[in-house]
């Protein structure tokens, strides 16, 4: 787990200044490589335009050395122009032969510029020009509409651009003269404004050449592809990383859970509430505190083991611990120990309602774990047990050392002081299913319960005489109690007045009313004459059935 964690964190101190990085050069990286890109592209189109600017000069300036001022040159006499100037001797050519020509020689060289003067009424002698649609459709408009300045049509694909641009020719003066004189003429009617023809440039441009312009953009994009797959890679690897520490915590937590549910069985619910939530230290810590302790014991408990099979004795322990636990949980108290068949409580800590709360909610829970029990021994008589549990409690108020005691490897939350010493002398005056309380308790519970002193008892460590109070009863009872069950030597009865039918009252009543006369007879010694007989043994039991 800890090497997940190391290699989590080495992880993201390497995420981090990489995620800067691509954030800084993602801001920064874009516009500069946009910048780049535009003035290279700017650079090479200007470098075109130049490349093609002196090709047309070029073409221009040999043309007119060879066809112009080569024949001005040789002339021996008046040069003339004519529209067939090589044909003719000292003649040079026209200026519509004269763009015709160099739109020969412009556009005979595969360059991005292309130059073509074109007409459908050419001379005689002339080859006819080919028109495409775009021509024709020029020749129609600029002719319809002379006053248009050009028509312009776009086209290509996704990989290169063209730009036809046709501007009018017009008829001047001396064109028309000649044009109109002229015996080759397909036209004699020209009008100065007239359209003859027109003039085409025709300006391709390859995209596909122009991507590589954008060297700085697509290398920015390669770069941020590359890192944004580097970081798709990082986070994936990181997602990884966490699904695998996710399903150890997930396996550590159900482990620590598991534990802890376990631990829990160990120690009282409100010390595991409050070590697992933080309100204390595990140290080896104490501090005085005012507390109520109940201590209960079992009467004649090794009498009893010495009757049960081992099996037996274990589950009736454990049944009569897990109900008296439960009823502690109930009230309140926290559960410090059980010494055998003993069960040693305390109010007032870690969790405290006030010290006379906590001393009521103790003795409700003597009074209520009494009851329980009786109601245990009842089931337990049916079930096969001659001699049920008997408990005998003690209950006392006063100040107590309380927290972990013992070693920084093993400790034990409880109580200890004389007080708690004191709970346990008064559980063993107590009656067999009695609860007898100190002054100190009976103090603080008397407006609930009723207690009468009993003889004072003396105790090793006290100097003054303890006066016990024996529980009588409940005055906070809703009710008054209805199951009654005795067993000993000679008696064995379980009565629940609330489940008895009309007959069977009135028939355990005459019954009970016999045996309380032949207890008196047996307690004086004395028979009364016309009293009842004795019942035999068994007769009680049987009524009762």
């Amino acid at each position: 787990m800890s090497g997940v964690s190391e290699r989590t964190a080495r992880h993201q101190r390497i995420m981090g200044p990489l995620l800067i990085g691509a954030i800084l050069f993602g801001l920064a990286g874009l516009p500069l490589a946009v910048w780049l890109d535009l003035r290279g592209l700017s650079e090479r189109m200007l470098e075109t335009q130049a490349v093609e600017t002196g090709r047309v000069i070029d073409q221009m300036r040999s043309f007119y050395a060879s066809d112009v001022v080569q024949a001005v040159n040789g002339a021996t006499g008046r040069v003339v122009t004519t529209h067939d100037y090589k044909g003719v001797p000292n003649a040079i050519p026209i200026p519509a032969t004269l763009s015709l020509e160099l739109g020969e020689r412009i556009s005979g060289v595969d360059g991005a510029l292309k130059y073509r003067f074109v007409s459908d009424l050419p001379f005689k002698d002339r080859k006819p020009h080919d028109l495409d649609a775009f021509e024709v459709r020029a020749l129609a408009d600029l002719r319809e509409h002379p006053q248009s300045h050009v028509i312009s049509e776009t086209t290509g694909s996704i990989f290169d651009r063209q730009v036809r641009i046709a501007a009018p020719i017009l008829m001047e003066s001396a064109c028309v003269r000649c044009h109109n004189a002229h015996p080759l003429s397909p036209k004699t009617d020209w009008k100065v404004g007239d359209v003859r023809g027109i003039q085409e440039i025709v300006l391709r441009q390859p995209i596909a050449a122009n991507v590589l312009a954008f060297k700085y953009l697509l290398g920015y994009f390669i770069l941020a592809a590359l890192a944004g797959t580097t970081f798709l890679l990082l986070q994936a690897r990181q997602s990884r990383l966490i699904d695998r520490m996710n399903r150890e915590l997930t396996e550590s937590n159900g482990f620590l859970a598991s534990i802890s549910v376990q631990i829990a069985k160990y120690i009282s619910p409100q010390v595991y509430k409050s070590i697992f939530s933080g309100e204390r230290d595990v140290s080896v810590t104490t501090e005085r505190k005012k507390l109520t302790i109940f201590f209960s014991d079992i009467k004649d408990f090794t009498a009893t083991t010495e009757r049960l099979q081992p099996e037996e004795l274990t589950a009736l322990l454990n049944e009569y611990l897990t109900e008296m636990t439960a009823i502690a949980q109930k009230h309140g108290g926290t559960v410090d120990k059980y010494i055998g068949d003993a069960i040693l409580v305390f109010f007032g800590d870690p969790e405290t309602k006030g010290v006379r709360e906590d001393a009521q909610a103790c003795v409700r829970m003597a009074i209520e774990m009494q009851k329980r029990l009786g109601q245990l021994n009842a089931r337990w008589r049916r079930a096969g047990i001659e001699r049920p549990f008997q408990a005998r409690i003690g209950i006392n108020t006063g100040y107590c050392n309380v927290g972990n005691f013992g070693s920084d490897d093993r400790m034990d939350y409880t109580i200890i002081g004389a007080e708690a010493n004191l709970a346990a002398r008064l559980q063993s005056v107590a009656a067999p299913g009695g609860i007898t309380l100190s002054y100190e308790t009976y103090a603080l519970i008397s407006d609930i319960v009723r207690a009468s002193p009993q003889d004072p008892i003396r105790m090793k460590g006290i100097s003054r005489d303890v006066v016990p109070y024996a529980v009588e009863g409940d005055l906070a009872a809703e009710a008054p109690e209805s199951v009654f069950s005795e067993h000993a030597r000679g008696i064995d009865f379980y009565i629940d007045v609330d489940a008895l039918e009309a007959d069977g009252a009135a028939r355990i009543r005459k019954r009970l009313l016999e045996t309380l006369a032949a207890v008196d007879r047996r307690m004086t010694g004395a028979g009364t004459p016309g009293a009842p007989p004795e019942p035999q043994p068994g007769a009680l039991q049987s009524a009762a059935g």
